[in-house]
């Protein structure tokens, strides 16, 4: 049977959504929990906090570095053959914000019985820090903040039945 020609993915138009094309799933996250929380770098170190799978951490990683979320560094053991380790870029980096506000929304509505696990704190001076919209150096209550679509964005026909 003859194929047609591939189809060529349209790239969203939503940030959120190409986000997720990127972040799809909770491993994603958990690598960069590893990574950004607790400075995990290498995939040994990964796989045995995480309890992953080797082609499904080897896939994850492959697909955040090419999303330029982490970057790949050489290193070598005395004895061993070349390794990579996995480092935040700057992308990388901000979803520190991401992850932040996913743990303080799990402490608020899903906490666990015996209290939070980690907390959130300034590296300077150990003060406490929350996740939050911000305007002109404020915290806003998120019922102020709305989203507003761009030009860029087209306006989605909510009318259509599904």
């Amino acid at each position: 049977m003859a194929r047609g020609p591939e189809l060529t993915p349209v790239e969203p138009y939503c940030s959120i959504e190409r986000s997720l094309v990127l972040l799809s799933d909770r491993w994603a996250f958990l690598i960069l929990r590893e990574v950004l929380m607790y400075g995990e770098s290498r995939f040994r170190d990964l796989q045995d906090h995480l309890g992953i799978a080797s082609n499904v951490l080897t896939d994850r990683l492959d697909r955040l570095v090419e999303g330029g979320v982490l970057e790949k560094r050489p290193y070598r053991d005395a004895g061993s053959r070349s390794r990579f380790s996995y480092h935040p870029t700057r992308a990388g980096l901000d979803l520190k914000i991401v992850l932040g506000a996913l743990q303080q929304w799990g402490d608020e509505h899903e906490p666990r019985a015996d209290g939070p696990t980690v907390v959130r704190r300034r590296a300077a001076d150990g003060a406490p820090a929350s996740v939050a919209f911000v305007a002109a150096g404020e915290p806003v209550p998120v019922d102020e903040v709305r989203f507003e679509q761009t030009d860029q964005y087209p306006a989605p026909d909510r009318t259509a039945a599904p």
